[in-house]
């Protein structure tokens, strides 16, 4: 007796949904991001307008004055939807897990100069408080902008700021031998330290900019591209010379972060850009705007760590952020 096997194949009737097949072509199939993040925005049946904004129904195209055709167009180039997203943040985690346990088990911050220990103090574990800024002002984007393609990758921009925080809290409590005492003392210096002063109202004020793609140019394009590349290149750099291989081990997840996050950032941007010239001279109004802040903002931290060197520096993070600004076909 002998069997035979036999394989069969069966074409799916479907390959996806309508409103994708509207959007890519019949007879194609979809990506799991398009399915997760395509033609998802609520737009009608809202039954009454916001209380607390009465101008506006809850989910309204008119929050921002940047007019696109389509906002579903904002899409995130990583094409992150729940699953990939916290599968790579997993991995991350776990790496970062495994630099804090050679930090602490080799004790490698005793190598540095107590010079350097205390600017990590004051020029680094500030920030957490940026950071907590930086999740509400994306959390507020996520809650008031339009298009699931973006306001779901903000909503996750948002979470990635906490775990920025966090990990700035760890990096503190290494440093000072699980000591809570000096995540007060960088609170003080947030709060009342003239150093400080011109970031953290910089920050307050973009928590009450109500135009949600102006905050994100604000925020994810120009505080970034400043806060990131002085605390996670430029320090680290200089750090790096005097023994504080500890400090690159105890950041790595911000400089993977931030270069993976720039790739959202500027898609983004672009796209609205090269909608219409109307949304480019509104863009390039808000960055003429708010650029001079941002680098007023930065110029005391760096002239605090790099004394005469802060404005070769500044130069340097200014002119990467114009080449990005250039890039996207924006002139200010």
């Amino acid at each position: 007796m002998s069997v035979e096997i036999k394989t069969a194949s069966i074409e799916p009737v479907r390959l996806t949904f309508d409103h994708l097949e509207a959007r890519i072509g019949k007879g194609k199939a979809a990506t799991r991001y398009q399915e997760a993040v395509h033609d998802l925005q609520v737009t009608q049946n809202f039954h009454y307008r916001p209380t607390w904004d009465p101008e506006f129904d809850l989910f309204d195209k008119r929050r921002s004055a940047i007019v696109l055709g389509d906002f579903d167009q904002l899409l995130d180039p990583r094409q992150y939807y729940y699953a990939p997203y916290t599968i790579q943040r997993a991995r991350q985690q776990e790496a970062q897990d495994g630099n804090f346990g050679i930090v602490e088990k080799r004790n490698l911050f005793s190598a540095l100069s107590p010079e350097w220990l205390t600017n990590i103090e004051t020029l680094i574990i500030p920030l957490r408080h940026f950071e907590w800024g930086a999740n509400t002002n994306n959390c507020y984007i996520a809650a008031t902008g339009y298009g699931a393609p973006f306001t779901s990758t903000a909503l996750m921009q948002a979470m990635d700021r906490l775990g920025v925080a966090q990990y700035l809290t760890r990096l503190a409590l290494v440093l000072q031998h699980q000591d809570p005492q000096c995540l007060d003392r960088a609170k003080a210096l947030w709060l009342d330290d003239p150093l400080w002063q011109p970031l953290r109202q910089l920050v307050e004020d973009a928590m009450v900019t109500k135009d949600w793609f102006e905050l994100h140019v604000l925020q994810n394009f120009l505080l970034d591209g400043a806060i990131y590349p002085f605390a996670y290149t430029q320090f680290d750099q200089a750090i790096t010379t005097h023994g504080g291989i500890a400090y690159a081990l105890t950041t790595e997840f911000m400089r993977d972060w931030y270069t993976e996050s720039v790739r959202w950032t500027d898609s983004t941007i672009r796209v609205a850009a090269n909608e219409s010239q109307e949304n480019k001279a509104t863009i390039q109004t808000w960055i003429a705007r708010w650029e001079p802040r941002v680098r007023a903002a930065v110029t005391p931290l760096a002239v605090a760590a790099f004394a005469s060197q802060a404005t070769g520096v500044l130069d340097s993070i200014f002119t990467d952020l114009a080449a990005r600004r250039v890039k996207l076909g924006l002139m200010v």
